[in-house]
């Protein structure tokens, strides 16, 4: 059996001995599993009406929850300010110059395993996909677990809406070697200067 219709089915994630792609993967359903359901329902639901048609081609939601569950990175943002120029690809203005508003009022959630895994090495390139949320700044102060628990819902509810989960377009790029503090070299400005990996691009999707 596939793997979408066996998790949707029988409730299994399949899972190979020795393969970091695969523990990962389990590793977020344990962490995400609303979100991971909800993902996995989407894929099932795109599959039987793929049948239905009688055609090989995937189709957009698939397109959109395959990036997501692959290079997913959850964005929760308390200053609207910010979620501009996240979307608008202001990275150096938004890293180094709001370095401090993005430390107190920004969350960056790994969400797809094949970032994980990559992860592993990171590199110049390295990019999330980012799904973003508007959260009060009460969320700061919640336990990391609470934190969790109420991504997991707003997520899982996002992509159980039938309008909403459909186009690629509905996530931004996010350079992951940027967030401040998460590699050494970009506690320098100039580290943003790089256009190659701090590019612009189009405007995302805030939920």
């Amino acid at each position: 059996m596939q793997y979408e219709p066996l998790c949707y089915l029988k409730g299994e994630v399949q899972t190979r001995n020795d393969n970091w792609h695969d523990l990962l993967n389990a590793l977020v359903w344990m962490t995400f599993p609303k979100t991971k359901t909800a993902i996995n329902a989407r894929h099932y639901m795109a599959l039987i009406d793929q049948k239905c048609a009688q055609t090989s081609q995937r189709g957009a939601v698939r397109d959109m929850n395959t990036l997501f569950d692959e290079s997913g990175v959850i964005v929760v943002c308390a200053a609207p300010a910010l979620t501009l120029l996240l979307s608008d690809f202001k990275w150096k203005e938004l890293f180094w110059e709001k370095r401090k508003q993005v430390q107190s009022s920004m969350g960056f959630y790994l969400f797809g395993h094949g970032l994980y895994e990559k992860a592993l090495h990171p590199y110049i390139g390295l990019t999330g996909q980012g799904l973003v949320l508007s959260v009060t700044p009460a969320f700061f102060n919640m336990t990391p677990e609470r934190q969790i628990n109420h991504v997991d819902d707003r997520v899982a509810d996002y992509i159980n809406n039938p309008t909403q989960c459909v186009s690629t377009r509905e996530l931004t790029p996010v350079p992951l070697l940027g967030i401040p503090d998460w590699v050494p070299e970009n506690n320098c400005p100039d580290f943003y200067d790089n256009t190659r990996y701090f590019r612009p691009a189009r405007r995302g999707s805030i939920i």
